[in-house]
């Protein structure tokens, strides 16, 4: 059921757009070829536009692309790039004026044509450069100076104004300076016509190419770089891109070699320095090992070590043969040539002592013997003794002489361990000092050992390399134009024609404020709509009516007189079309049953000149001619449209009816077409009908007109203007609501529903009447969305059915 029900919708939403935009076909069919031609001429007119792409690689180290470890050696200044900055460099405005300048692009060269002129970046002969571009100066007005050139191919001579130029040389140009001209490396084919050229400065020609430029990475991880560029001419957009990255990579060279140079500099600047502090260095030591006498404060420091503890070995060794020879000198004297042991003379080296010594001894061991044996006054005890005490002042003087040396010797020793500990002591302090003007001396070495391995490291970085990026593909330009696109131009003016015919449908009846479509009422009011009424005529009824309501009028007796240019077949075929429209009112609301009571009938609108008189004496003339007795009442007291087109608006009527001023039978007029229609005037007005409606005589009327007529129509004010159409709802049993195509205001349809209007009147039935033809052709097209041709085809015939 569900695929049902949306198949329907589906259906039902296909058929109300083909009867919304069906009817204006012939616009679409015009519009829709006038923006085909008009998209062509765009094409014919408009300069194609080429798209030139080229990819490289940035070095980005956070997405994995770094160079080798000996690169990154030899180019320490090398700096670790990311993509995304990179890419705005590449768009800097310093950037493409280099590629401005490369190209000499500030000099275009034009060829003339009938109508205008176009670049001949491709037919040009020569391209001209300056040796300083940032002195154009352009004109206020904004007009290029134009210079017309000549290029002599065989003088290879280029003239300007009478004047000739060389190539390949700098001259004094026609403005702005020394000029060269250069033969055209781009030339594919010659000029047929006269060519020039002019100058723009590198700034304003930048910003126009910068906006040109796109510069994106092929992928959010990748640093795969695309860069495109759009240009007229193929081959110089190829050039630019080319001479871009070319200008990216030299400035990234340029930069490392700038920064490698000062670096340079700044080492050679630093070194000088340390190598002049070196010096200093190296002669405070000179001059403090001079002036301290220190060579080696290492071994100097132990020899010192040494020679305190010779010096006190010495001294001891001294001190020990001193204190030999005082026992030796206690002996002697000690003794008095009594024999005893000769102390040790261990540490004294003296043989003549020893010797001395020992002939004591043995003097005084024979002497010993002797005085045993012998008498004091012995000769050879005598001479013993005497021999003894001859050899005892030669050992003390030996005692003495020696003890002499070794104090000499010992005073000398003394002196020096006590230099030698001096000396000792102060070395630490000279060490300190001397270390103090080392250490600085080996941090200065370090330096310049630093400082020599970054100016190697720095003058290896001038070695070539490829730059920042590396080239992947080079620019190269797409085989047709991208802009403008020959499908897309069309497909938009197919759009645009469309577009046009749905904006013009749309404003013309989308953004009326008045009813247009019986879909409005329906969605407005919960009222049926019975019938519709087409529109008969080209004109609006109030200054022309319709041939068919001409025609009935006509046959009731009333006096028209226009023209009419219709056929006779045509009119007659619309007066048909028009009765059987009212003979359907009737049949809908039920007025030809014969068990239908209800007579009186009423017919009302919102607002003037919707077409209640209309519908009110068409639909009484049809019931007339069914041969019921039909009494048509015109209670329009403001504007009595009925009355005036009977040309009875000054016969006594209602009013005069009401104010006792005429029978019932004075008020009745019989219409001369048809013998069963009686009309019943306003009669003569007054300034306050709403007291004579409420007299009583009103109730007095409508029983007359009951008992004697089948029908009664009864025509009144629209509902909005005065409570009349309230009080005479009370009468009538049906209501005929009347609401005019293109008139009726929505906002007041839709306060009806809102409102107690719809409410006090009874049975409501709506017309829709005055239904126009939509579109811009003849046929089956209405507004009303519901307009069932098939029926009226059964019922009628197709030549009748037509029409509607």
């Amino acid at each position: 059921m569900d695929e049902v029900n949306k198949s329907s919708a589906d259906e039902n939403i296909l058929r109300m757009l083909l009867a919304m935009f069906l009817p204006y076909w012939p616009l679409f069919a015009l519009l829709i070829p006038v923006c085909i031609i008009g998209a062509w001429g765009y094409l014919k007119t408009t300069t194609p536009v080429y798209e030139a792409a080229a990819t490289l690689i940035i070095k980005d180290e956070n997405k994995g692309v770094d160079d080798s470890k000996v690169l990154e050696a030899m180019n320490p200044f090398d700096s670790k790039k990311i993509v995304e900055n990179e890419l705005e460099i590449i768009k800097s405005r310093t950037i493409m004026t280099q590629v401005v300048k490369n190209l000499q692009l500030y000099a275009p060269v034009y060829e003339d044509k009938l109508y205008g002129s176009k670049e001949a970046y491709t037919t040009s002969p020569i391209v001209v450069e300056l040796r300083n571009p940032e002195n154009i100066v352009e004109p206020a007005s904004g007009k290029s100076l134009k210079f017309y050139f000549e290029y002599d191919s065989l003088k290879n001579l280029v003239k300007i104004k009478n004047k000739s130029y060389p190539i390949d040389e700098w001259v004094e140009g026609p403005v702005f300076g020394e000029t060269k001209f250069k033969l055209n490396a781009n030339r594919s084919r010659t000029a047929k016509r006269a060519l020039y050229f002019s100058f723009v400065h590198p700034k304003n020609l930048t910003r126009g190419l910068l906006s040109g430029l796109e510069a994106s990475p092929t992928d959010k991880l990748s640093t795969v770089v695309r860069l495109t560029y759009r240009d007229p001419i193929p081959q110089r957009g190829e050039n630019i891109l080319n001479h871009l990255i070319a200008a990216y990579n030299q400035k990234a060279i340029s930069d490392r070699d700038d920064l490698a140079s000062n670096t340079l500099t700044f080492i050679d600047d630093r070194m000088k320095k340390v190598e002049k502090e070196l010096n200093e260095l190296e002669s405070s030591i000179q001059r403090f090992r001079s002036e301290k006498g220190v060579v080696d404060l290492s071994e100097q420091g132990k020899l010192y070590l040494y020679d305190v503890g010779e010096y006190d070995r010495q001294i001891a060794s001294i001190s020990r043969q001193l204190a030999v020879l005082n026992k030796v000198d206690q002996y002697v004297i000690s003794k008095k040539n009594q024999a005893g042991i000769v102390p040790a003379t261990l540490g004294v080296e003296d043989r003549v002592l020893s010797q001395l010594l020992e002939k004591l001894y043995t003097s005084e061991m024979e002497y010993e013997k002797l005085r045993k044996t012998t008498a004091e006054n012995n000769p050879i005890l005598t001479a013993v003794a005497d021999e003894i005490n001859k050899i005892r002042p030669s050992i003390r003087e030996n005692i003495r002489n020696q003890k002499n040396n070794l104090r000499a010797s010992l005073g000398s020793l003394n002196f020096n361990a006590n230099q030698s500990a001096s000396a000792l002591k102060n070395i630490p302090e000279k060490e300190r000092a001397l270390l103090e003007i080392e250490r600085g001396k080996e941090i200065k070495n370090e330096l310049y050992s630093f400082l020599q391995q970054k100016r190697e490291e720095t003058a290896l970085s001038y070695a070539p390399n490829g730059g920042d990026g590396r080239i992947v593909d080079l620019a190269e330009s797409s085989e047709g134009p991208v802009s403008p696109k020959s499908s897309i131009i069309y497909l938009v003016a197919l759009i645009l024609g469309f577009g046009i015919g749905l904006g013009y449908i749309i404003f013309k009846e989308m953004m009326n404020r008045n009813v247009l479509f019986r879909s409005e009422i329906e969605n407005s009011i919960n009222t049926p709509v019975v019938l519709e009424l087409p529109h008969l005529d080209d004109v609006e009824e109030s200054k022309k009516p319709s041939s068919a309501f001409s025609y009935i009028t006509n046959k009731l007796g009333i006096n028209f007189i226009f023209s009419s240019n219709k056929k006779t077949s045509e009119i007659k075929q619309n007066e048909a079309v028009l009765l059987n429209h009212f003979r359907q009112l009737g049949s809908s609301m039920g007025l030809y049953d014969r068990n239908f009571t209800k007579k009186k009938i009423l017919i009302t609108s919102s607002i003037e000149g919707e077409g209640k008189s209309f519908v009110g004496t068409n639909l009484a003339y049809c019931l007339a001619q069914s041969g019921k007795k039909v009494a048509l009442v015109d209670m329009d007291f403001l504007k009595p449209q009925t009355s005036r087109s009977f040309g009875i608006l000054k016969h006594k009527g209602v009013l005069d009816y009401l104010s006792y001023q005429a029978d019932y039978k004075e008020i009745l007029t019989n219409s001369h077409g048809n013998k069963n229609l009686f009309i019943v005037p306003v009669g003569n007005r007054v300034d306050d009908h709403t007291q004579l409606l409420l007299n009583g005589k009103l109730d007095v009327l409508f029983e007359e007109l009951s008992d004697e007529f089948d029908y009664v129509i009864i025509d009144s004010a629209p509902v909005n203007l005065v409570a009349d159409v309230k009080l005479l709802a009370d009468y009538c049993d049906e209501t005929i609501y009347v609401i005019l195509q293109g008139k009726t205001p929505l906002k007041v349809l839709r306060h009806l529903d809102d409102s107690e209007t719809l409410k006090n009147l009874k049975n409501v039935s709506v017309v829709f009447n005055g239904i126009k033809q939509r579109g811009l052709v003849k046929g089956n097209y209405n507004y009303g969305y519901g307009y069932n041709t098939n029926l009226y085809e059964e019922e009628y015939g197709s030549e009748i059915a037509s029409k509607l």
